[in-house]
């Protein structure tokens, strides 16, 4: 175990005392700002001083629970208990089962749910709990290891336990001293830390997250683009070698289409895209002509297309950095298979804070006009 130094960040002794300033109702703008600051501070030191505190236990702490073949049942009472269901959530939701066992509810029989094989994570400050104390005889009955998360290892949970992971003695935050919250953000940040270099010691992939994350947009960049294109049958589609007008008169599509058309050759590979924009600069020339020649000559040639089995997430980089509104998606044939339209990622942060409706691939229309951008 390292011995925790005496340099760190802002250490206490210069520090605001919480108890010195003004009573709340007195506080000034500003002294509202130093105490939140204050605050703040105490618990980036507190985590500093349990990161330097952690040592070969915490080996002990993941082999156990890479080794473990049932469940990680997170318990703590209180606000360690919220802590804890943070924890379990954490640990689920990076590769490992897991959930929170109530220690009240436990004594009266969700002890059932607990089984061999398992592993319980114990949280208490004080190691002194009473509800959590009275699970101590049954898990023991049961064989189920524990590893226990709290500031003094010769506590009645810390004897108990497999393994103990010290969070030492720690001052809460408040004036009083007394409301937990710097001993609640070190038990939840060494829980994060236990998730995390637990999830890396398994391989814990993208793909995985994406499955246990497939809502929101998070499980939106996670995606496949498969799984969230438009497919083909829903898409506006047309030869190559068609006017301008047959493709308009031809690919009419019943609800909200998207934006271009996708044209293929004859051997059904994608040759271009004519988009909206396209066929309103006709309009705005007034070049009714136009609409009976090849709508090849009218075209944004080889655009650019994502491949399936892309994620969303380079799907949605394309569409931002390009300023596209319409993106195609092919097999490995380069056939398309669908459309990846931009209001069908509206949910994508990064990509609608950058998305702009003007597409951005240079296409001359008519000799002797100046580029304008088509998608």
């Amino acid at each position: 175990m390292e011995d925790v130094t005496d340099d760190a960040p802002m250490a206490a002794s210069t520090a605001l005392r919480l108890d010195s300033i003004s009573p709340p109702s007195q506080l000034a703008p500003a002294q509202q700002l130093a105490a939140a600051r204050e605050v703040l501070r105490r618990e980036a030191i507190a985590l500093w001083q349990v990161s330097h505190r952690l040592g070969e236990e915490l080996n002990d702490a993941l082999n156990l629970l890479h080794a473990c073949r049932g469940a990680v049942i997170v318990t703590g009472m209180g606000k360690a208990g919220l802590i804890g269901r943070k924890i379990a959530a954490t640990l689920a939701s990076t590769g490992a089962t897991s959930h929170f066992m109530h220690p009240a509810e436990a004594f009266h029989g969700d002890l059932g749910r607990v089984r061999c094989g398992d592993v319980v994570l114990m949280l208490s400050q004080s190691g002194e709990t009473g509800e959590v104390l009275q699970l101590l005889p049954s898990l023991d009955q049961a064989g189920v290891p524990i590893i226990a998360i709290t500031a003094n290892g010769q506590s009645t949970v810390g004897r108990a336990a497999r393994v103990v992971l010290p969070l030492g003695e720690l001052d809460e935050a408040c004036s009083l001293g007394l409301a937990p919250s710097t001993t609640t953000t070190a038990m939840l940040a060494l829980g994060d830390a236990l998730a995390l270099v637990l999830s890396s010691m398994r391989g814990f992939t993208a793909e995985d997250f994406a499955r246990y994350h497939p809502g929101g947009s998070l499980g939106r960049k996670l995606a496949r683009v498969d799984e969230v294109m438009r497919p083909l049958v829903d898409c506006r589609v047309a030869l190559v070698t068609q006017t301008v007008r047959q493709v308009i008169v031809g690919c009419g599509k019943p609800g909200r289409r998207t934006g271009a058309v996708m044209l293929v050759d004859a051997a059904g590979k994608l040759a271009g895209l004519f988009t909206d924009s396209d066929l309103v600069r006709l309009f705005e020339a007034r070049d009714e002509a136009a609409l009976d020649e090849p709508v090849s000559q009218r075209m944004v040639a080889s655009p650019t297309t994502i491949g399936s089995g892309a994620r969303m997430s380079e799907a949605i980089k394309l569409l931002a950095d390009r300023k596209f509104s319409e993106l195609p998606v092919t097999d490995p044939a380069g056939k398309p298979i669908g459309m990846i339209d931009v209001t069908d990622v509206v949910e994508a942060p990064e990509a609608m804070a950058q998305a702009d409706p003007v597409p951005s691939t240079p296409v001359r229309i008519f000799p002797g006009e100046d580029v304008y951008a088509a998608g």
